[in-house]
């Protein structure tokens, strides 16, 4: 049987770290050659680390990185390897490299550079033009990179035209909620349509605001797959191809040879990889144990593995965070234990005038079970201060959101002085729903280093609560933090629907609003009554200028705020 052994390093990298990404890179390479593997396949741009933004303007950066990659290409006896890197040429290009044996075959370069979402990739690459294919042995293989494959007429058509049977596309592609069902049908299209294997290795980790989630594919030749990698994991995936299954679904597909006549002779240029054929060698793989999460563990993961990286990645010793007995703090610091470990995570428990028993109670209720430490500081006296100290100034006019956002920023302060004092990242605890309309503090409780659930709607923390309780068999978050009405606890008996509508009702008004773009019109088709929805548009709309100094936090939506949506702070734009 005709076979190609493919390993796939599905690694988590590190921007810049080209000591530690070639040293890894290495690793899995010796890795697949004890598997036997013909070609082992690094994502894009593993070399730098995705995405190195604007480090790729400095041509120090570039020298660097072909230089690292120099050090790969000397580790590459008897295995072909294909990995990301960043070309120079007359430009820089988002490339792949094809090494055999030592040597540089060719260098493929990436044709369709995104520049949307959180893509920018027009910034910083010039376009590839080539579209070769590559003799491996028997086979004929197509290299392309991330956004090349999404085009239905683009370079996966045609390599495949060109007789390509297997398809190699390498990935940097973030996770948002509904990605793996999207990308999944574009490959399995792309697979049947070209009746073609198609091998998809994506990065995983986290990177700033950015998760990759891995979850690697391979399709069969008739679109089904064959291999699923790992999810939020590192692993190096290995499997045999079957080559002669491509060839005996064209013979019963007439249509190609239609396609194949209007391909431009002599159009796509073939490239020679010198190894001889494989196959009848190889002694046969384990059987993979493949596990799909469901939604709201997918979710959870993302949240676990993109805190880890930013916390590791940027050499914190560990985390702090204000706990208040609410919901989004108990999920914070859920979060945090899972990713760091209980004894790098501290509680801050910064009780005020309002703030009530039972909130007092559930703080040291979810410290113990989570196993970890609270230091409680109280700021009555500091709020005291404050209030003396503004009193000649302030006497004859009313409490209002003033006084409120002192208790905030006061404790935005100590927070901060913890951090400086023990070296702790901060990890402040608002929401999506909080940032959308501004219900947050600024220099208060949006002070600090990281925002771990900032793009997850209100309702969407409760969701994530009761599926971590239902995993562990016990409320770990305990049930009166999620049966409560939520309060910021700021003023005698404040509830968040004083300002706010009911979450159920206010998370679809904000999905339509900021991630789908509806119009006032469609928002109100949602059954939100004209004021009530023209008062949530005009508060986001106002709260740009909070959000534009907002610490990064993990991206899980298809639209979260900052790289993703960009308004102007100054705007006299009315949606209503």
């Amino acid at each position: 049987m005709k076979t190609l052994r493919i390993a796939l390093a599905q690694i988590n990298t590190v921007v810049g770290d080209f000591e530690g990404n070639t040293s890894k890179i290495v690793d899995y390479i010796e890795k697949a050659r004890k598997f036997g593997a013909d070609i082992v396949v690094f994502q894009e741009l593993s070399i730098t680390g995705y995405p190195p933004e604007d480090l790729l303007l400095k041509p120090q950066f570039i020298k660097d990185n072909l230089n690292a990659l120099k050090r790969v290409k000397d580790e590459t006896r008897g295995i072909t390897v294909i990995v990301g890197f960043v070309d120079r040429k007359d430009d820089i290009y988002n490339a792949a490299v094809i090494i055999y044996d030592g040597e540089l075959i060719d260098v493929y370069h990436k044709i369709y550079l995104p520049n949307y979402g959180v893509f920018d990739e027009y910034r910083y690459f010039q376009a590839g033009t080539r579209c070769p294919v590559y003799q491996f042995g028997e086979a004929t293989i197509g290299i392309n990179i991330c956004e090349d494959i999404w085009y239905p007429e683009g370079p996966t058509r045609t390599q495949a035209l060109a007789g390509a049977e297997v398809i190699i596309n390498i990935n940097a592609s973030p996770y948002h909620i509904g990605k793996a069902v999207s990308r999944e049908k574009m490959l399995s299209t792309r697979a049947s349509d070209s009746a073609i294997i198609v091998v998809y290795l994506n990065a995983v980790g986290g990177q700033d605001e950015l998760v990759f989630d891995g979850h690697s594919l391979i399709f069969d030749e008739k679109g089904n797959v064959i291999v699923r990698g790992k999810q939020f994991e590192e692993e190096l995936i290995v499997t045999d191809l079957d080559l002669e299954a491509v060839m005996l679904r064209r013979l019963h597909d007439p249509r190609r040879r239609q396609e194949v006549l209007s391909l431009e002779t002599g159009a796509v240029e073939k490239v020679i990889i010198p190894v001889e054929s494989s196959g009848a060698r190889h002694k046969a793989l384990p059987r993979r144990e493949e596990i799909i999460l469901e939604p709201m563990e997918e979710i959870y993961k993302a949240l676990t593995l993109g805190t880890a990286d930013y916390v590791n990645k940027n050499g914190f010793n560990g985390v702090v965070i204000g706990l208040s007995g609410g919901v989004d703090s108990a999920l914070v610091a859920t979060i945090a234990v899972d990713a760091l470990g209980k004894e790098n995570v501290t509680g801050l428990l910064m009780p005020s005038p309002y703030t009530s028993n039972e909130s007092r109670e559930d703080v040291y209720a979810l410290a113990g079970n989570l196993g970890i430490k609270i230091i409680e500081v109280p700021i009555d006296s500091v709020f005291q201060s404050y209030l003396d100290s503004l009193k000649r100034e302030f006497h004859d006019l009313p409490a209002d959101v003033t006084e409120e956002n002192l208790q905030a920023r006061i404790r935005g302060n100590i927070l901060m002085a913890f951090s400086n004092k023990f070296g702790w990242l901060v990890l402040t605890t608002g929401n999506k729903s909080e940032m959308s309309v501004g219900y947050a503090t600024l220099y208060g409780d949006m002070a600090g280093g990281f925002a771990v659930i900032k793009d997850v709607p209100k309702t969407m923390v409760y969701e994530l609560c009761r599926w971590k309780n239902k995993k562990e068999g016990r409320a770990v978050i305990l049930e009166r933090i999620l049966w409560k009405e939520p309060s910021a606890e700021l003023k005698p008996d404040q509830k968040d629907t004083d300002t706010l509508p009911p979450y159920p009702v206010l998370d679809p008004v904000l999905k339509a609003y900021i991630e789908d773009d509806k119009s006032f019109e469609e928002i109100l088709l949602l059954g939100c009554e004209p004021e009530c929805a023209q008062k949530v548009v005009r508060m986001i709309d106002k709260s740009e200028y909070k959000r534009r100094q907002a610490p990064p936090g993990i991206k899980i939506t298809p639209r979260a705020f900052g790289r993703d949506r960009r308004f102007p702070i100054t705007n006299r734009y009315k949606s209503y």
